[in-house]
C-alpha cells in the first residue's frame, strides 16, 4: 500500500526538534526501552514491532526490547503499561482492540482513554467480506438481496464475541439492513477453516489472511472495508463503492505510553517513531502485512482514540457483543 505522504513532509521539522525534545533519561543507552506487546508472537503487531525495534532503537540510542504479554483480549499487557512509570522507558504497541475492549468487557482494570498517553497511530489495514463459493451471489448487491429474501438463514463466523472480525460483520448487517446468525469461534484460525469448509456461509477477515484464499478460489470476495481499494486485491471494490456508504472498518496499530507522559517527551518519542516509519525496510514489512504506514501526530491520535471509542461502543451495542 502507498505510504501516507504526510510521513515524508513532516520529517525534516520533526527530525530537528526530536533530539532536543527527549529528556536525557529517555535517551540513556544504559536503560532499554521496553515495548509491551499485548498480542501473540507471530501476529501482525509482533512482526511490525520487531521490524521497528532496530531503527527506533538507533534513533533513541538505546535498545528496544519487545515484551509479549498476552491474555484477556490484550488487557493483561496493557495493565502492565498503565502501571509503568511515566518516564518514557515503557511503551506499548496496541491494536484497535484497545478502544473496543471497554465496549465489550463487563469490567476493565484501567480506563482505555484516561490511563494512557496516545503517541501515534503507526498504520491502518482493512478487512474483506468473503463468502463460500457455494453462495449464489457474485456481487455485494446480489448477496444483500439474497440475505433479505432469507432472513436468519445465513450464518457468519467470527474469531470470537466482540472480536476483530465480529464487529465489522455486524457493521455490514447494520448498514445492509439484513438479519444473519453469528457463530463465534475461539480464534481466527477456526473461523477461516469453517468458512472455507462451508460450515458458515460468510464472514469478514483480515485482508492479508483472506487474499491468498480468494486468489485460489477457496473464498469469494464481495468487498473490502477500507476507504480505497487494496493493491492486494485491486479488482475487489470497497463496500462504499458497492453501495454501503458508511461501512468502513480499518483496524490499526498504535503506540501508547502510561498516563501523564510529559508533552516534550511525547513529542520526542513521536519524532523518533516517525523517523523509524520512514525506513524502506519497515515500509516494505508493513505493506506486506497489509498495513499502510501513517505516523499520526499525538494530538490527532488522542482525538482519534476518542472517536473510535464512540464508534465501536455503538457497534458493540448493536451487535450485542458483551463478555462477562
Amino acid at each position: 500500500m502507498n505510504p501516507n505522504p504526510c510521513v515524508s513532509r513532516r520529517s525534516l521539522l520533526i527530525g530537528l526538534c526530536g533530539a532536543c525534545s527527549l529528556p536525557a533519561a529517555a535517551q540513556s543507552p544504559d536503560k532499554p526501552l521496553r515495548l509491551i506487546l499485548p498480542m501473540a508472537t507471530g501476529s501482525v503487531g509482533d512482526t511490525v514491532a520487531r521490524g521497528m525495534a532496530g531503527p527506533l532503537g538507533r534513533g533513541l540510542n538505546r535498545p528496544v526490547v519487545i515484551d509479549n504479554i498476552t491474555g484477556a483480549g490484550g488487557m493483561t499487557g496493557t495493565t502492565q503499561l498503565v502501571r509503568a512509570p511515566a518516564d518514557g522507558s515503557t511503551l506499548a504497541l496496541v491494536s484497535s482492540s484497545h478502544v473496543i475492549n471497554p465496549a465489550v468487557y463487563q469490567a476493565m482494570p484501567y480506563d482505555a482513554l484516561r490511563d494512557v498517553t496516545p503517541i501515534t497511530v503507526i498504520g491502518k489495514s482493512m478487512m474483506a467480506l468473503v463468502v463460500h463459493p457455494a453462495v449464489p451471489a457474485q456481487t455485494l448487491a446480489e448477496f444483500v438481496r439474497l440475505l433479505k429474501a432469507n432472513p436468519g438463514k445465513y450464518n457468519y463466523g467470527s474469531s470470537g464475541n466482540g472480536g476483530v472480525t465480529h464487529l465489522p460483520a455486524a457493521m455490514f448487517n447494520r448498514e445492509a439492513e439484513v438479519v444473519t446468525q453469528h457463530i463465534p469461534y475461539k480464534g481466527l484460525g477456526q473461523q477461516v477453516t469453517d468458512t472455507i469448509g462451508g460450515q458458515v456461509e460468510f464472514g469478514v477477515m483480515p485482508l492479508g489472511v483472506a487474499a491468498p484464499l480468494i486468489r485460489s478460489g477457496k473464498l469469494r470476495a464481495l468487498g473490502v472495508t477500507g476507504t480505497a481499494r487494496s493493491p492486494l486485491l485491486p479488482q475487489v471494490p470497497t463496500l462504499i463503492e458497492a453501495g454501503l456508504r458508511f461501512c468502513v472498518y480499518e483496524p490499526w496499530l498504535a503506540i501508547i505510553g502510561p498516563a501523564n507522559l510529559p508533552p516534550a517527551l511525547v513529542q520526542g518519542l513521536y519524532a523518533e517513531i516517525h523517523k523509524a516509519l520512514e525506513h524502506k525496510e519497515l515500509h516494505a514489512l508493513m505493506e506486506a502485512q497489509d498495513l499502510s504506514p501513517i505516523g499520526m501526530p499525538p494530538a490527532e491520535t488522542a482525538a482519534y482514540f476518542q472517536s473510535e471509542s464512540v464508534k465501536y461502543a455503538a457497534l458493540a451495542k448493536f451487535a450485542g457483543a458483551r463478555v462477562e
